[in-house]
């Protein structure tokens, strides 16, 4: 059985008031202060980290719209905004795959510094959230654990971009958590540098891969056969031939993926090569197992590279993202839980906040969007059950195990997280529950702000 302490009662100082506050500043969490910001609310927007970027910076995710194609009908709005402003601060590189730019994670920190900052949004990095200040149903803030201690953040609304439903599970919404062994895998994102960028390239020509490739012994992915012929920036034969050598262990034949963008300096950034299968991202103890797990991996896989591939030969380790890259926990039962129907089949909703290409990325599902379809997001979607005065954005809204394959990608959440500020804000200024919200006005705002809602 295990122990109980009894913590002692003690008074929080209130450090802080705002209109609209902000948890998490991932795609999801940013776009969302920066909507609600623009709007015209007061917001504050709270990091548990040094930087604001979530999954591109503390991750190190840069291929923010890898799915990009010549006929793709893409998303508008903040998400497009993160990529042409990492674009013009020399933050972005062409995307090796696809009509994007990659976003460089190091790079990209000091432009989401200069987003928050011209919006006027009260940044607070270095804030864990601990709990929610309840009264009865409704959220009144948050407490926060810091090197200051515990400290108290009053707000009229919240919003929920923890990536995990932090927020709303422990505010007693109604959350849902994808069992362990059907998470889909976590990963270790790592740098290279020292390669032959040339050498390299002329390998990857002469060796070519597409999406079909991903399919191992492994792994099998659904496409809609589009896909099949398509370049993909895959690597596998350098690590089936660290295998037969002994270099890599043989229980370790799923250390293969996408590499990203390559620079002239020699650079080739956001590998993903590990995975980790059954990690669940609200559990310290797994995390801190797969962390040194996934590193421990890492350093097999780049030394498999340098023994292996050519342009690799005198390359090495340049960096891990600072923590690891967590793609499924908890979601919130919404007032509309979207469907596998809605991303496969171009789902409409009057409540639209903004659209998402046809792009499912994940539970052995791989459709790329190159011929125009899309679906709408809807609001309900953010509207978690039994708790008013949150919304939550990002990876952990509503819907089925097919749906989070499309809408937990970056660019989608930035979808919802605009929607997410915008709608906190619209509900402030019109004193709107977020289970009461005029549509019209927050669609006209969306609309103010560029997004593209039809």
């Amino acid at each position: 059985m295990m122990m109980k302490i009894t913590e002692p009662a003690r008074e929080i100082d209130v450090i802080h008031q705002t209109d609209v506050l902000v948890v998490g500043s991932g795609p999801g969490g940013l776009a969302a202060a920066l909507g609600a910001a623009r709007a015209g609310v007061s917001v504050t927007l709270v990091e548990r980290y040094g930087c604001f970027g979530g999954n591109i910076t503390a991750v190190g995710v840069e291929g923010f719209a890898w799915y990009r194609h010549e006929k793709t009908i893409d998303s508008e709005g903040i998400g497009r905004e993160f990529e042409e402003r990492a674009k013009a601060s020399g933050a972005g590189v062409p995307e090796p795959q696809s009509d994007s730019y990659a976003i460089d994670a190091e790079a990209f920190k000091p432009v989401a510094d200069a987003l928050v900052l011209e919006a006027g949004i009260t940044p607070m990095l270095h804030r864990s959230f601990v709990a929610p200040i309840m009264q009865g149903t409704e959220i009144r803030g948050i407490i926060t654990e810091s090197k200051a201690g515990r400290e108290a953040i009053l707000a009229k609304r919240v919003i929920d971009a923890t990536g995990d439903a932090d927020i709303a599970h422990r505010a007693g919404a109604i959350t849902l958590k994808t069992p362990k062994e059907e998470m889909m895998a976590a990963s270790v994102m790592f740098s290279m540098t020292g390669i032959d960028k040339q050498k390299f390239i002329d390998d990857v020509k002469a060796n070519p891969q597409t999406y079909k490739d991903w399919e191992s012994g492994e792994w099998t992915v659904e496409t809609t056969g589009k896909e099949d012929k398509m370049f993909s920036p895959f690597l596998r034969k350098p690590f089936e031939q660290a295998v037969k050598s002994g270099l890599i262990p043989k229980n370790l034949n799923t250390i293969s993926g996408t590499w990203g963008a390559i620079y002239d300096s020699g650079d080739l950034t956001y590998l993903n090569l590990v995975h980790l299968a059954e990690c669940d991202g609200t559990d310290p103890t797994d995390l801190t197992k797969f962390e040194i797990e996934g590193r421990r991996q890492a350093l097999l896989a780049v030394n498999a590279l340098k023994k292996f591939q050519s342009g690799c030969e005198g390359a090495r380790l340049r960096n891990f993202g600072m923590t690891l890259g967590i793609r499924d926990t908890r979601k919130i039962d919404a007032a509309y839980n979207m469907t596998e129907l809605d991303v496969r089949e171009q789902g409409k909703f009057e409540d639209t906040i903004g659209i998402f290409p046809e792009f499912i990325d994940g539970y052995g599902i791989l459709i790329l969007p190159t011929t125009g379809r899309y679906f709408q997001v809807p609001y309900r979607t953010m509207v978690p059950k039994n708790v008013s005065n949150l919304l939550v954005a990002g990876r952990a809204t509503g819907g089925d195990k097919v749906s989070h394959a499309a809408t937990r990608n970056m660019m989608c959440c930035a979808v919802t997280g605009q929607g997410a500020g915008v709608a906190a804000a619209i509900s402030v200024k019109h004193d709107l529950a977020f289970d009461a919200m005029n549509i019209s006005l927050l669609q006209q705002e969306l609309l103010r702000q560029k997004v593209r809602l039809y």
